[in-house]
């Protein structure tokens, strides 16, 4: 895994339904989500499944220790507003 994916990056965003979240993802595996638990709970339903880290690529199964991955499950499922 590369340096920059260990990194803690913080996310802020809506759902769908227009609630926002402001959210640190982690890099651990145990808790990737800190902030929202519905942002948690949406990634923990993603755990296991393959996700484009852009739009064009590359896949990568969504691991909690994984941020890029992580980062892309709420990009995919939410509209991302500022990601640092």
């Amino acid at each position: 895994m590369k340096e920059k994916d260990k990194t803690m990056r913080q996310v802020t965003g809506r759902f769908d339904d227009g609630s926002a979240y402001d959210v640190r993802v982690t890099g651990n595996a145990d808790r990737p989500v800190i902030g929202s638990v519905r942002a948690a709970a949406l990634v923990e339903l993603r755990m296991g499944t393959m996700v484009a880290l852009t739009p064009t690529g590359p896949l990568r199964t969504v691991a909690g220790d994984d941020v890029d991955a992580v980062v892309a499950v709420l990009r995919r499922a939410t509209e991302v507003v500022d990601n640092r």
